[in-house]
């Protein structure tokens, strides 16, 4: 280990894009605990403390590492930014011309990069209002003016919060180390770690125990994650050699987890959708019916049978939809057979097109399962024990966030400590 942080050190090049990195991500952290001017920030936290986890708003809460608790000028973190992400990655298989700029390589890409910046100021505009609005319905009156034309000025401060956050992230993935917006993301999910250890141990009792138990569970569940992320199938090729020989074996990796944490993303959008509309009910006698059948059956902070069984079947339905939109089959099928290559034993063309589609279906299953069962774990705990889901060290969606984010980062130090050994060398 002490080599491993001299080899660092005498990096120059990548000292620098560290010290830079954490500069920035020091920067987004402070920056989570500044309020909104002329908001009551202390309202907003008895608030919260009263419904304890918040139902819904503890979702958002977990990723902005007390933003919203704060009632931060990025108390949205950079959600919008995500959510314009996705937007555009979907449009690109809706339209042709995006589609055809997707293939036109890092131009192309870069080009997809702005219009997901200019998307991102929007979304941010109109989800905060939409928070705004929440927290005033759900029983926080008075933290913030909500009216007309004074609610303008804390969305204006709220939206160009998270296009700051998306600059620091931006910043960070050019001349730091590592995916900026995913490290940002990180951030905020381990803040919260400290504070939740603190309270565990001052609470003390049954509720400790329970920690304790789940802290050993998320250990375990920690080195499946990480042999999760890691875990793919190779499909073997051999390209037909132009000279005289046997041809040139090669393979194509098709990963366990292909969709990542969106299918987990879109599955909490679409899971706590309900309890906001119960919220925004709750001055409404003639809905009483529905918000109680919601906060009875579909409220995140208290899970029900329910909730978990269709949050698992969401995760797993989102990881073939995601999968199927930017896993494309007949397109690898195409570039394998324009390169001279093949499947041993498989027909180029159509049915290696067909065996790949196979072997993604099978894996996108299994994954999909593992995804699902890491999401529903903290839930269990929260309905079977003492524990909150305030209480928790850290979600499972956390947990992949985490370990993605951490392996990603030992890759690419460990590719800049090679180009600056060989660049020794030469």
């Amino acid at each position: 280990m002490f080599l491993y942080l001299q080899q660092l050190w005498r990096s120059p090049d990548l000292r620098m894009r560290i010290f830079l990195t954490i500069a920035l991500i020091f920067a987004y952290r402070v920056t989570a605990h500044i309020p909104i001017p002329g908001s009551d920030p202390t309202l907003l936290k008895s608030f919260l403390d009263s419904r304890g986890s918040a139902g819904a708003i503890g979702i958002f809460t977990a990723l902005t590492g007390g933003a919203i608790e704060n009632f931060s000028i990025v108390m949205l973190g950079l959600s919008p930014y995500i959510n314009a992400s996705i937007i555009l990655q979907l449009c690109t298989v809706i339209f042709p011309k995006l589609e055809a700029l997707s293939k036109e390589g890092v131009q192309g890409q870069q080009q997809i990069n702005r219009y997901t910046r200019w998307l991102t100021l929007p979304l941010g505009f109109l989800q905060s209002y939409g928070f705004l609005i929440l927290l005033n319905q759900g029983g926080a009156n008075g933290i913030v003016d909500v009216t007309f034309p004074g609610v303008l000025v804390p969305m204006a401060i709220v939206t160009t919060g998270c296009i700051f956050a998306m600059w620091l992230g931006e910043i960070i993935t050019e001349k730091g180390i590592g995916n900026g917006i995913s490290l940002l993301i990180f951030a905020g999910i381990v803040s919260n770690i400290p504070q939740t250890v603190s309270s565990m141990f001052y609470a003390g009792g049954e509720k400790l125990t329970a920690f304790y138990l789940f802290l050993i569970v998320s250990l375990a569940m920690l080195v499946a994650v990480v042999l999760f992320t890691d875990a793919h199938k190779q499909i073997p090729i051999t390209y037909a050699n132009q000279g005289a020989g046997r041809g040139v074996a090669g393979n194509i990796p098709i990963r366990l987890n292909q969709a990542g944490m969106i299918p987990i993303i879109f599955a909490i959008s679409l899971i706590t959708f309900p309890a906001i509309i119960a919220q925004l009910l709750s001055t409404a006698p003639r809905f009483a019916a529905i918000k109680s059948f919601i906060e009875l059956n579909l409220n995140p902070s208290a899970p029900s049978v329910l909730y978990v069984v269709l949050y698992f079947l969401l995760v797993l339905a989102f990881t073939f939809f995601y999968v199927s939109v930017t896993f494309k089959p007949d397109d690898i099928a195409e570039s394998i057979q324009k390169r001279g290559g093949f499947i041993p034993g498989v027909r180029p063309g159509k049915q290696t097109a067909e065996v790949l589609k196979r072997t993604s279906t099978r894996l996108n299953l299994w994954g999909g399962i593992f995804l699902g069962i890491v999401a529903i774990i903290p839930l269990l705990f929260t309905r079977q024990g003492t524990l909150s889901s305030s209480d928790l060290i850290i979600s499972g969606s956390g947990l992949i966030i985490v370990v993605g984010v951490v392996l990603e980062l030992i890759r690419q130090i460990n590719a800049q400590l090679l180009a600056h050994d060989y660049e020794k060398l030469t």
